[in-house]
């Protein structure tokens, strides 16, 4: 067989799907339609609080993650909290900042958060909100000033309160199920 020839033949075998089987176990894929979409349809967006809502985009059970766009439609502090696990930003609307630290995250800024770390958000008095992505394992411990825990959220509680609202909105209950894994 000629050079051309076996290029050839690579090129139509590169164009056939995989004929095996998956592996034991694995789950399905997930694809979100409109995940970024900030300003679609309200009933996807599960409420937190009067001005903050979240996304879900996958809501990891057998891993102790999530991944969601947080929505704040306000300015001012939003929360005290510590990371039992590390935590992945993605800014996608407006800026905020930790009172801790020096840094602001803005459109377009990636920020990586480590395990322990203990920070107050807020978003400054000349942004009208923001929206993140975030990738969160393990869980926010929200504290008061000195440290000591006064809530939690984790993926379950995500879960909770997505089932709760999609059930409030007409979606139903198991509308949250799509995002398990």
């Amino acid at each position: 067989m000629s050079a051309n020839r076996a290029a050839e033949a690579t090129r139509d075998e590169a164009a056939i799907p995989y004929r095996g089987e998956q592996p034991f176990g694995m789950v399905d894929d997930l694809v979100v339609p409109g995940a970024l979409d900030l300003d679609g349809d309200e009933r996807f967006w599960v409420p937190q609080s009067k001005d903050v809502s979240f996304k879900p985009l996958v809501l990891s059970v057998s891993q102790g993650y999530f991944v969601n766009v947080l929505r704040v439609r306000k300015n001012g502090i939003l929360s005290r909290h510590r990371h039992a696990g590390p935590v992945h930003a993605t800014v996608l609307r407006g800026r905020w900042h930790y009172l801790e630290h020096s840094w602001w995250a803005e459109e377009g800024s990636y920020a990586f958060e480590p395990p322990g770390d203990i920070h107050t958000l807020e978003i400054p008095d000349d942004v009208e909100g923001m929206a993140t992505l975030f990738h969160v394992t393990g869980a926010y411990i929200y504290v008061d000033p000195d440290g000591n825990p006064t809530g939690v959220e984790d993926v379950f509680t995500k879960i909770e309160n997505a089932r709760a609202h999609y059930e409030r909105v007409g979606l139903g209950a198991s509308y949250v199920e799509q995002f398990i894994r």
